[in-house]
């Protein structure tokens, strides 16, 4: 069985799941691809794990990098697993490329090449966003693209820690345009 929880952020709701033991799932209510991994019979239920979810939540909306990661089990195929394991790794404040996870991704499994539209897919259906960092992934010339939580929440999640979101743009109808920094 799996178990919900609630979570009110600075940027709207978040939706948490668990399996009972790790973190399942990361939501902002409404976001693309919003539970996807959860089953269908999920009850309401405090959990040692959303406990420390709501701290790492806690400490990470008061602007400020975690030292720990809740306990974490990765519902998803072996492809998208490899993906979000280094999007672990990115640090608070800074960014990756999906050109960059797919060279690493390449390398890990032997390959010539992965696209980066194949990584782009993997991190779309990151379920467990904020904690592993969908947001501080960036096209390679800087375009903000592709978080189901919506754009103006990765700028805000990138502003909120430190990023200079400076060199970043919106593409909107192919006349790019700048994010200013709140800083």
């Amino acid at each position: 069985m799996d178990f919900t929880h609630h979570y009110d952020s600075p940027l709207g709701g978040i939706t948490l799941a668990s399996d009972g033991d790790a973190l399942i799932g990361l939501w902002f209510d409404g976001q693309k691809y919003f539970a996807d991994t959860l089953n269908k019979a999920a009850e309401e239920k405090p959990l040692p794990v959303f406990e420390k979810a709501d701290q790492w939540l806690n400490i990470y909306f008061s602007g400020k990098a975690p030292d720990f990661t809740p306990k974490l089990s990765m519902r998803t195929t072996a492809f998208r697993k490899k993906v979000w394991e280094i999007m672990l790794t990115i640090p608070f404040g800074q960014t990756m490329t999906y050109g960059q996870i797919a060279e690493t991704v390449a390398r890990q499994m032997n390959l010539p090449q992965i696209s980066a539209q194949a990584v782009g897919g993997a991190v779309g259906h990151n379920s467990i966003s904020l904690i592993i960092p969908c947001h501080r992934v960036v096209g390679t010339n800087g375009s903000l693209t592709g978080y189901a939580g919506g754009i103006d929440k990765k700028i805000r999640l990138l502003q909120m820690e430190g990023a200079d979101t400076s060199k970043f743009f919106i593409p909107i109808s192919h006349a790019p345009r700048t994010v200013s920094s709140s800083h």
